[in-house]
């Protein structure tokens, strides 16, 4: 069996890719449970398939939890700027809404 200690700079991708790992070995032991030899090991399997994936959900609500931060900082960060240039964030937006047009236009 596979032990690893893993930290929280693991990225987005190989923690799905350890989750999906993890299911995978969940099937397997599923399909594996009706046969009666299993059964002594199974408890093992199942109490440190149960602890690795209570790890992987503390980490995906880490991720969250940061995601989550960004994303109201960066909400907070674009009020203020909004708010403190409005001319100017408005020449923006026009600008882009022209650009995204013209790209629209040129695809027909």
């Amino acid at each position: 069996m596979n032990h690893r200690t893993e930290t929280h700079s693991d990225s987005p991708e190989a923690l799905i890719k350890n989750i999906q790992k993890l299911m995978e070995e969940v099937e397997t032991i599923v399909a594996k449970s009706t046969d009666v030899d299993v059964a002594g090991g199974f408890k093992d399997r199942i109490s440190d398939l149960q602890d690795r994936f209570s790890g992987a959900k503390t980490k995906v609500q880490g991720y969250y939890k940061v995601a989550k931060q960004k994303v109201v900082d960066g909400a907070e960060a674009a009020d203020e700027t909004i708010r403190s240039h409005p001319y100017e964030s408005l020449a923006v937006a026009l600008g882009v809404g022209v650009l995204l047009g013209a790209l629209l236009r040129r695809r027909d």
